[in-house]
């Protein structure tokens, strides 16, 4: 990447990030909660929940809301995660976990379908920041495991 395109892309993400930080659309819980659980990043006070409601079935992410308080990247992570999961199975929205996770130690990038994601892959030249981006996702990859139901 020329130094050139790496400070477009960090403007992007930057852009991005303060701006969906200001306009956040999964922000609350959903209703009814069928999964919940609680992230923080203890160093830094960062703090999330993650609620989740499936299909009929248990088939597929139906809604998925976030509550919390934190710094403005772990808050945007959330709601484009949340963006990215809903109407995924639980596979489906594990692979796509696997694959953030991957991202964030600077192994590829998303598919053009998921493309906004990949925004946050200079979060993996700052290590400092790497815990608040993932956080969200860490946090709705322990609510999709089966002991996790309310």
């Amino acid at each position: 990447m020329t130094p050139e395109s790496q400070l477009r892309h960090r403007n992007l993400y930057h852009h991005v990030i303060l701006e969906r930080s200001k306009s956040l659309r999964h922000r609350g819980k959903t209703d009814p909660i069928d999964r919940i659980h609680r992230g923080h990043i203890p160093a830094c006070g960062d703090q999330i929940e993650i609620t989740l409601k499936f299909s009929p079935g248990n088939h597929q992410i139906e809604d998925i809301k976030f509550d919390g308080y934190g710094c403005a990247l772990s808050i945007s992570s959330a709601d484009l995660m949340s963006e990215a999961l809903v109407g995924k199975t639980s596979d489906q929205a594990l692979a796509l976990i696997q694959k953030f996770e991957a991202m964030m130690r600077g192994e590829g990038e998303f598919p053009h379908e998921f493309r906004i994601l990949n925004v946050m892959k200079g979060i993996a030249q700052s290590p400092a920041r790497i815990k608040c981006a993932i956080l969200p996702w860490h946090t709705v990859k322990i609510a999709l495991q089966p002991s996790q139901l309310p």
